[in-house]
């Protein structure tokens, strides 16, 4: 504990004597800290005076975030070039802000998202989610490799009582042992959101495609769960953390409305000239035993309904990648990811490229990929805009973040939810093709909650 407050102590100084010297309206210090772990800090948010949070790990929990208050936001609500605009405000923001590290690439990081489709009408459950909205937060916690370290940004000028919470911020984390959530209200209320006219759009899909309008459309559909108490976003979180470690985890929280998953899909990540990406598509539950897996693995590679959703994914990622990288790497068959409750087809993709494409322009050639709009992409999108009976808001969109440097990783967010206070909301969708059967597209809905039902504490045998 005195070594804690030592650093405490010594964080506190270093943001003083850096803020009086500023020549620039933000300034940014990054330093290294005793590990702890993120979902603390997170958790810590709640009793804060903050009103912003959010939360990042990526599938291998070996980039983990968590940040608390928003220093600066990036707020894009028409439907114009967003992807140029977030990236543009991003280095205007850079230019605004002198940056102090006490490693040589720390820098502060930009964390946010965009909505799935900016032409859709919102509904006000999405108020405080934009079609796209970025924050740089006041108190980055990162965990990297086992690295811990702060990152602490803040304006220069008039920043007295943001130092006096963070300081206190500061004094939680290092002084107050982590203790995790014990249990959740109980789910009183289960219900599926106009599913009539869901299977009504799948039937009228399948017939739009045994025309020849389109190849391929993805269709979501959601269930309004009610409890009898508060949702607590951390004690989600921490299900989450402990259920679904080899997914991308995210949440990402606006006055009192969260945002938050568990996707096993990566849209595409940056390191220096090198980007990376995943074609998922095509899905089948878990086996109950080790042999009942593996058959249904098997079952999943030769099934030429999944196969046919896979590879209009590849070729779709495959073109993208290849108009931005010199050298692209695809393997040939796609393999098996295997999730806690669901298995999907998976072929990796690695990209080549120099300094002249930057990660937001990939992002925006990538969304949305065929496995979360469907084929042809303008055709399809127009589809699920007329006959999708919900507001998808952020679900199926880009989340994550990205450096000063330029790196970064966006997931695609599915398996996900928003809760508002005593409700939550979620969303699952499925491809619908040719030979699609709406009964069998209803029940892979079903499975794709699981994950976020799950984290809730909710069985679907006892919803």
């Amino acid at each position: 504990m005195a070594v804690a407050t030592l650093y405490q102590h010594q964080i506190r100084k270093k943001l003083e004597m850096i803020t009086k010297s500023a020549c620039q309206p933000f300034v940014s210090w990054s330093g290294i800290v005793p590990s702890i772990a993120p979902v603390y800090l997170f958790k810590l948010g709640e009793t804060s005076s903050f009103s912003e949070r959010f939360y990042w790990s990526d599938r291998s929990n070996e980039v983990v975030y968590a940040g608390i208050g928003c220093t600066y936001v990036i707020d894009e609500e028409g439907d114009g070039p967003r992807f140029s605009i977030i990236e543009e405000k991003w280095n205007d923001f850079l230019n605004m802000t002198e940056v102090h590290g006490e490693e040589e690439k720390a820098t502060p990081v930009l964390f946010g998202g965009f909505s799935f489709d900016p032409l859709k009408k919102k509904t006000d459950k999405w108020t405080h989610f934009s079609n796209a909205k970025f924050i740089v937060p006041t108190v980055l916690l990162s965990l990297k490799k086992d690295c811990a370290m702060i990152t602490i940004t803040v304006p220069s000028k008039n920043n007295q009582s943001m130092l006096e919470e963070i300081d206190r911020l500061l004094g939680l984390l290092y002084t107050k042992s982590f203790h995790p959530t014990s249990s959740l209200p109980r789910c009183v209320t289960y219900e599926e959101i106009r599913t009539d006219e869901w299977i009504h759009a799948v039937r009228q899909i399948i017939d739009g495609i045994q025309q020849g309008s389109f190849d391929k459309v993805v269709l979501a559909r959601e269930v309004r769960l009610q409890f009898d108490g508060q949702l607590t976003p951390s004690a989600v979180l921490e299900h989450l953390c402990e259920q679904q470690p080899f997914s991308y985890l995210f949440a990402f929280e606006q006055a009192g409305s969260c945002f938050i998953g568990a996707s096993p899909e990566q849209l595409v990540k940056k390191e220096e000239h090198t980007f990376y990406s995943t074609c998922l598509a095509g899905s089948i539950r878990r086996g109950r035993t080790s042999s009942e897996d593996e058959s249904l693995g098997q079952v999943l590679l030769q099934d030429e309904k999944n196969l046919h959703e896979h590879r209009f994914v590849v070729e779709m990622i495959r073109q993208a990648m290849q108009d931005v990288c010199e050298d692209v790497k695809i393997s040939p068959e796609p393999q098996l990811l295997k999730m806690r409750d669901i298995q999907h087809l998976y072929t990796p993709v690695i990209g080549k490229s120099d300094s002249r494409v930057s990660l937001l322009s990939v992002v925006e050639r990538l969304h949305p990929t065929p496995a979360l709009g469907g084929a042809p992409k303008e055709k399809a999108l127009e589809m699920i805009r007329e006959a999708e009976p919900l507001d998808r808001g952020w679900y199926a969109a880009p989340i994550g973040w990205m450096n000063a440097m330029g790196d970064g990783e966006f997931a695609v967010a599915i398996r996900s939810g928003l809760l508002q206070g005593n409700e939550a909301f979620l969303f699952a969708g499925c491809g619908v093709v040719g030979d699609s059967e709406p009964f069998s597209e209803y029940e892979e809905t079903n499975v794709k909650l699981k994950p976020m039902l799950s984290a809730l504490g909710v069985k679907q045998d006892e919803r």
